[in-house]
């Protein structure tokens, strides 16, 4: 539960973000109001998209057997791990100029009088995190089990994205406590940790599938001092992929993920920093 909240918060600010800048954008010009309508249209749309890949991944599963689920969860827990590493990394490298980028495709479709070019703009925009939004919770909750009701998922995204709100209006705050950029910071860090998390799932599941060896299983019981099944041993399995009894490939694999990442973020850093000073989006 606790990380449908967090996935829905963290993708949903990033959402605000990108509509908000847009929304201040084309409000400050009497040519630019025009486009509003496009623009939550644009924002209608990218929901639509999110909503019909949901649907698309719900009837796959559906049409699954047993291992066929087996085989659609332990894919669909590593392309979560992949896709949260690969957003990291695109917000490390475009994060300062996300500001500018955005105007910039407005103000050529502006300067067109192109609104449809304004809605595709934005539909792709919030397609893209909706659709990341969609797959960190299916490969999440395949790695739980599934074992949380309807409801008890959706009141958990109600709460993430009602936490998105409250965090968005203290970030446009502009305060010394709650910024941009340590904003990203944070939840860079945390992400990183559930796509550890994501990917162990997966590699239990190939393991159980016989496609992957074990090599030695487990490598060592660590349960007498922290359980995986409650407490914080339950937390960390959550958020970072703790086993109380690893299995050597999957250990192997876990650290082989964090030396990639590692090597990923500075090379992130070293192009970010030849693209100038922060953005005002995420100072």
């Amino acid at each position: 539960m606790e990380q449908v909240i967090f996935i829905v918060w963290r993708e949903s600010v990033e959402a605000l973000l990108v509509v908000g800048i847009l929304f201040t954008w084309l409000r400050a010009s009497p040519a630019g109001r025009k486009g509003l309508p496009w623009l939550w249209g644009g924002v209608a749309a990218g929901l639509a998209l999110a909503v019909a890949l949901a649907l698309v991944l719900l009837g796959i599963s559906s049409w699954l057997s047993d291992e066929g689920q087996e085989w659609f969860q332990a894919l669909m827990g590593l392309a979560a791990c992949a896709l949260v590493v690969q957003m990291v990394y695109w917000m490390k490298r475009h994060g300062r100029t996300l500001k500018s980028e955005l105007e910039g495709g407005a103000s050529r479709q502006l300067a067109d009088s192109n609104w449809w070019g304004l809605l595709v703009l934005v539909m792709i925009a919030v397609a893209r995190e909706g659709s990341e939004t969609v797959v960190f919770l299916y490969g999440t909750i395949s790695a739980g089990g599934g074992d949380a009701a309807a409801w008890q998922l959706a009141l958990a995204g109600a709460m993430g994205f009602l936490a998105a709100l409250v965090t968005f209006w203290l970030l446009q705050l502009g305060g010394k406590l709650i910024t941009w950029r340590r904003f990203f910071k944070l939840t860079e860090i945390l992400l990183l940790l559930l796509a550890s998390s994501l990917l162990v799932s997966g590699l239990d599941h190939l393991i159980s599938l016989e496609v992957l060896p074990a090599l030695v299983d487990p490598v060592w019981d660590s349960s007498w001092l922290l359980d995986a099944n409650g407490g914080l041993g339950k937390i960390l399995a959550d958020f970072a992929g703790y086993r109380a009894y690893p299995a050597l490939s999957a250990l192997l694999l876990w650290m082989l993920y964090w030396v990639i990442v590692w090597r990923l973020l500075r090379h992130a850093d070293a192009l970010a920093l030849r693209g100038g000073p922060l953005s005002a989006a995420s100072a």
